[in-house]
């Protein structure tokens, strides 16, 4: 059975409707870089898409699909994926990757735009690419176009490093205002991993309210919102590893599995999420960064 550690006591919030609603939007261009630094290729993926493979030198693996700005693979030196893809994922831009670890931007959960934002159903563009003591580095750039602004009208720049280690998978996102008014958004990256989980009765979620347990558990149905949460959380995925999951700036988590609701691989995964629930404003010109660091023993 999959379990989520942590030593501190969590606010809950559970709302009913926080949900995933995976629908179309038409991506904008993509580039490339120019000169692909030592273990950096860009290549062809699932349904034809451009993505980014990564090769540390210690043995570490990551895919980085360009729509989305998704990371759908993390492979450790023994082979073994530490990230999910559901089954029935597609790759034809028709619908979010359904998997790995998806952006939730500008807006997390349902609100006065479509849910979930926008920055998972679009092309993002390499603008950097680097190689560090033999650990790749590549940084992808999401910024407003005529899509975006029909949708939320607002100026912005998003920045998103991903740098692979022999060990860890660590991701920083900056999302910068470049107009000239203020705006707010919410966001969310979700960390959807491997696991292995007996059948179970579906648990009582918490109320809203202060939890005092030391471990959440994955027997069924879970979905929690935990306010203020501790930036280390420990992840025993059922399956022999223990994955450290530690942020900067993500003040809250979500914990998620689906349960009958998706019967064909509920079993398979659970999904940990970093999220800003409450949103974040930004003056023009002011930046917002957070960082995420995925690591194994």
């Amino acid at each position: 059975m999959a379990m989520v550690s942590t030593a501190f006591s969590l606010p809950t919030l559970s709302p009913p409707n926080l949900r995933r609603v995976n629908r179309y939007y038409s991506g904008v261009a993509y580039a490339s870089v120019s000169k692909e630094a030592t273990g950096v290729r860009v290549t062809e993926g699932e349904g034809k898409l451009p993505k980014v493979v990564l090769n540390s030198a210690g043995g570490s693996e990551a895919d980085v699909y360009l729509f989305g700005g998704c990371v759908t693979s993390w492979k450790v030196a023994n082979g073994k994926d530490l990230l999910f893809v559901r089954p029935d994922a597609v790759f034809n831009k028709k619908k979010p990757i359904s998997g790995g670890l998806p952006h939730c931007f500008p807006q997390f959960g349902p609100g006065p735009i479509q849910q979930h934002g926008f920055a998972r159903n679009v092309d993002w563009s390499i603008v950097d690419s680097e190689n560090v003591e033999g650990n790749p580095v590549i940084t992808l750039l999401l910024k407003d176009g005529p899509y975006s602004r029909s949708i939320w009208d607002f100026s912005f720049q998003a920045l998103y490093k991903v740098i692979l280690t022999t060990k860890s998978l660590s991701t920083e996102l900056t999302i910068t205002n470049t107009d000239n008014k203020p705006f707010s958004f919410s966001t969310c990256l979700a960390y959807i991993l491997p696991r292995f989980c007996d059948r179970g009765i579906n648990p009582k979620n918490p109320l809203e309210g202060k939890e005092e347990r030391d471990s959440v558990t994955f027997p069924g149905f879970v979905d929690c919102v935990y306010l203020n949460a501790p930036n280390e959380l420990q992840f025993d995925n059922g399956l022999g590893d223990t994955i450290s999951i530690r942020n900067t700036n993500w003040t809250d988590a979500v914990l998620w599995n689906p349960y009958l609701q998706m019967e064909a691989c509920y079993r398979d995964f659970v999904c940990v999420e970093n999220a800003k629930i409450g949103n974040v404003q930004l003056g023009p010109k002011q930046s917002w960064t957070a960082t995420q660091h995925l690591s194994i023993d």
